[in-house]
């Protein structure tokens, strides 16, 4: 069975829904039914996007992407950095 992935706005919503359905007296593993999921991602999730509203999970999303962005411009700068070195020191 494939794998479902859910964008960080999903799973808030997702996390939203069964505090709701607990609200209204479900049982948690209940309510990790109904909104379509089980209660070990209910945990993790929560753990991670605990107390985030839709519009910071989306700023999370996009730090996120900028970072990595930025993770390997570095690294293709001290990739560049190193080669000029040794070409300076003639170690080629």
């Amino acid at each position: 069975m494939a794998k479902k992935r859910f964008s960080p706005e999903q799973v808030v919503a997702k996390l939203r829904q069964i505090e709701v359905f607990t609200a209204g007296g479900k049982a948690l593993p209940l309510a990790c039914k109904d909104a379509g999921i089980t209660d070990v991602p209910y945990y993790r999730w929560r753990k991670e996007y605990g107390g985030l509203k839709i519009d910071q999970a989306k700023r999370l999303t996009e730090l996120e992407r900028a970072n990595a962005r930025l993770k390997r411009v570095m690294a293709d700068l001290s990739l560049e950095k190193a080669v000029l070195k040794d070409v300076a020191e003639g170690n080629f």
